[in-house]
C-alpha cells in the first residue's frame, strides 16, 4: 500500500504538547522554568495584540496589566479611566431561554479588499467574521458562536471579495418550532437581513435567508458547487490561448501543483473536479465592440466540488503566463500529470484582490447524520446524495423583500460611485498621458502593462518556463517530514 492510499491524519497531541502523567513526573525546577516560560510568551501575545487593536483597546489593556502589577484590590486604587466606564448602567441581558430558534441559511455579500479574509483571528480585528459576529451578537440573533451551530460555506482569503457567501447558523425566533415553516410566521418572522445591515459595515451585507427543515443541514458539507469569477484587464493577453488553457482544467483531479499544499494541517488530498472553466468578456463590458481594447475588462469563470487553498489564484497566474505568450496552453496539462510531474514547480499566485465568490450550490437533502452537524469527509463534498430519511426538502426558497433589496442596491450603489469615480479619473488622465506620448513619439508601440500587476512579484529580465523551474517537496516527502515532527500519523486504513 503506498502512502497515497494509506490514511493521514493529525497528531492530536501536537508538537510539544506533554500529558497530565507526564507534568506529575516533573521536578520543581522544571515546574518553575515552564511557568516562567509560559509568562514571557504571555507578555509577548500581550502586546502583540495591543499593536493589533485600537487605542482605546490599548489604554485599558495598560490598566489591566497595572492592576496585575500592582495587585491593586481596592476600589479607590483603580485608574480614573476604568471607572468611567462602568459607571453606566449595565444593559440587561437578552434571556435566549425565553425565545426559540431556527436554522437558516444566510447569503453574505461583502467587498474583502480592506479585509484580512473571512475566518476570524486572535491578532486582528479586520475580518469578515470579526463584523459578522459582532453584529449577530448585538442584534441578540445569537447568544455566542460556539451555541450557534455555524457553518460557513467558503473561506475566502485576504482581499478575497464574495456575492454569494452562505453560511448556516441557528438564529433567533419569533416562532415555536412546529410553526415555523408556515406562511404566516416565513411572511412575519424576524426581518433578519434588514436587522443585521443596520449595524454591519456597509461593505458588509446580508442579501438574503432560507429557512431549512433540519437542524443539521451545512453550508459547508451539503453545498455540491461554488462558483468563482477572477476579473481582469485584457491589456496584451492572448484571450484564445487562456481559453484553450481552461479546457485541460476539467480532465484532471489532482490539483497539487495548483495550489498551496496545507500538509501541516492533515490536507493530503488533492482531488477536485472542475465542471466548467472559462475566460470571457464580463457582462457589463458587451456593449463596447472593440475586442482589442486594452482597458476591456475579461473574468475567469471556474465551478467545481470545492476548491483548495489558493487553488484559482494558482491557475489564474499560470494562465496569465499563457496569456502573455510565455508558456503554451499545454503546461496546464502537463502540470496536471501528477504521476509525470509530482512536484510544483515554484512560482507565485495571483493577486487575491480580484477574486470573487459568486455562486453556491445546494443539495436538497443534507448528508449530515441527525445526531451531529460536524463531518470531516471531504469525499462527500460534491456528491449529491438524497439520504431518503425525508421526502421532503430540507431547503426552500430564499427570502428576499423588496424594501431590504431596495436599500441593498442603494447600499451598493454607493460603493460603486466611489470606485467608478476613481476609475474614471485614473482612465482620464491615462488618456492624456497616452496622446502626449503618442505626440512625442508617433512610431511608439502603445504601452499595455494592464494586467502585469496581477502577477504578484518581481517581473523577470530572462523569463524561465515553468517545467524548467526548481521544484517544490513533493508531497509524499512532505507527509513523512510532518510525520517525524509528529504532526501527522500514517495508519495502514485506506484513505
Amino acid at each position: 500500500m503506498t502512502m497515497n492510499e494509506k490514511k493521514v491524519q493529525i497528531n492530536k497531541r501536537g508538537k510539544g504538547r506533554v500529558s497530565r502523567d507526564e507534568i506529575q513526573n516533573w521536578t520543581k525546577e522544571q515546574l518553575i522554568a515552564k511557568v516562567l516560560q509560559l509568562d514571557a510568551y504571555n507578555f509577548q501575545i500581550r502586546n502583540l495584540l495591543q499593536k493589533k487593536l485600537g487605542q482605546n483597546d490599548s489604554e485599558i489593556y495598560e490598566h489591566l496589566a497595572e492592576l496585575e502589577t500592582n495587585e491593586v484590590t481596592s476600589v479607590e486604587n483603580v485608574p480614573k479611566a476604568l471607572p468611567q466606564t462602568n459607571r453606566k448602567t449595565p444593559k440587561r441581558k437578552f434571556d435566549f431561554q425565553k425565545s426559540h430558534k431556527r436554522h437558516v441559511l444566510i447569503k453574505l455579500l461583502y467587498f474583502g479588499w480592506n479585509y484580512h479574509g473571512l475566518a476570524v483571528q486572535e491578532d486582528s480585528n479586520d475580518t469578515i467574521e470579526h463584523h459578522l459576529f459582532q453584529a449577530l451578537i448585538r442584534t441578540c440573533l445569537i447568544e455566542s458562536r460556539e451555541s450557534a451551530n455555524y457553518h460557513r460555506c467558503g473561506r475566502t482569503d485576504k482581499e478575497v471579495s464574495a456575492f454569494s457567501q452562505v453560511i448556516s447558523i441557528d438564529l433567533r425566533s419569533k416562532y415555536p418550532p412546529e410553526e415555523q415553516h408556515t406562511s404566516e410566521a416565513l411572511a412575519n418572522e424576524v426581518e433578519y437581513c434588514t436587522l443585521l445591515n443596520r449595524v454591519l459595515p456597509r461593505n458588509i451585507q446580508a442579501v438574503a435567508w432560507m429557512p431549512l427543515r433540519s437542524p443539521v443541514y451545512s453550508a459547508r458539507f451539503d453545498c455540491i458547487g461554488r462558483t468563482y469569477r477572477y476579473y481582469f484587464p485584457k491589456g496584451d493577453l492572448c484571450i484564445k490561448s487562456m481559453q484553450n488553457g481552461c479546457e485541460y482544467l476539467a480532465r484532471h483531479t489532482d490539483f497539487r501543483n495548483f495550489c498551496k499544499m496545507d500538509v501541516n494541517n492533515g490536507v493530503t488530498n488533492y482531488i477536485r473536479q472542475i465542471f466548467k472553466a472559462s475566460v470571457q468578456r464580463c457582462a457589463v463590458e458587451q456593449e463596447s465592440k472593440d475586442v482589442e481594447d486594452a482597458y476591456a475588462m475579461y473574468m475567469l469563470e471556474i465551478r467545481a466540488n470545492a476548491f483548495l487553498w489558493h487553488q484559482i489564484r494558482c491557475i489564474m497566474a499560470v494562465l496569465l503566463l499563457i496569456g502573455e505568450g510565455k508558456e503554451q496552453p499545454e503546461v496546464i496539462n502537463e502540470l496536471l500529470n501528477v504521476e509525470k510531474n509530482p512536484c510544483k514547480p515554484q512560482y507565485t499566485p495571483a493577486i487575491g484582490m480580484p477574486l470573487n465568490l459568486f455562486h453556491c450550490e445546494f443539495r436538497k437533502h443534507t448528508i449530515q447524520p441527525a445526531d451531529s452537524g460536524k463531518s470531516n469527509n471531504i469525499g462527500n463534498i460534491g456528491n449529491d446524495i438524497d439520504t431518503g430519511e425525508s421526502a421532503e426538502e430540507h431547503t426552500s426558497n430564499w427570502i428576499y423583500g423588496d424594501e431590504h433589496l431596495q436599500k441593498l442596491i442603494e447600499a451598493v450603489q454607493g460603493e460603486w460611485m466611489q470606485y467608478n469615480i476613481k476609475s474614471t479619473m485614473i482612465r482620464d488622465i491615462l488618456h492624456q498621458l497616452e496622446s502626449i506620448r503618442q505626440k512625442e513619439n508617433v512610431s511608439s508601440a502603445p504601452v499595455r502593462a494592464q494586467a502585469w500587476l496581477l502577477q504578484d512579484g518581481v517581473r523577470p529580465r530572462q523569463y524561465q518556463e515553468l517545467l524548467n523551474r526548481k521544484r517544490c517537496e513533493s508531497l509524499e516527502n512532505r507527509i513523512q517530514h510532518f510525520v517525524k515532527k509528529q504532526r501527522l500519523i500514517v495508519t495502514n486504513e485506506p484513505a
